[in-house]
C-alpha cells in the first residue's frame, strides 16, 4: 500500500471581542457557551476561549478547523468570524488573527 502526498491544511484564528453587557464570569461563560454550541451545529469547527479567561468583558477565542484546501480552510475561518460578528451585535472584534498551515 503506498502513502501519497499528504494534505492537509489547518485554518486557525484567535479573535478577540469586547463584550461590555457582561458584568460576571458567569455572564462571559454564557456567551463563551452560547458561541460554542452555535459555532459547532453550523460549521465543522471548534472553539475555544483561549486566553484572559478572568476577565470580565474581554473575550479571545481560538478557532481552528481542518482541510484538504489552504483555499477552503481561510475560507471557512472566515465565515466562522463573520458568523460571530452577526451572531453578537453586541460584542465589538477588537482583534483579529487569521493563518492556515500546510503540511
Amino acid at each position: 500500500m503506498g502513502v501519497g502526498v499528504l494534505n492537509v491544511n489547518i485554518g486557525a484564528a484567535r479573535i478577540t471581542l469586547r463584550i461590555p453587557h457582561c458584568r460576571s464570569l458567569k455572564d462571559k461563560r454564557r456567551v463563551v457557551n452560547s458561541l460554542r454550541q452555535r459555532v459547532g451545529s453550523k460549521f465543522n469547527a471548534s472553539i475555544a476561549e483561549v486566553e484572559m479567561n478572568d476577565a470580565w468583558q474581554i473575550l479571545s477565542l481560538g478557532i481552528v478547523c481542518v482541510s484538504n484546501s489552504a483555499v477552503h480552510a481561510s475560507q471557512m475561518i472566515d465565515r466562522v468570524v463573520e458568523f460571530i460578528e452577526s451572531e453578537r451585535p453586541d460584542a465589538e472584534v477588537v482583534d483579529r488573527e487569521v493563518d492556515v498551515i500546510g503540511f
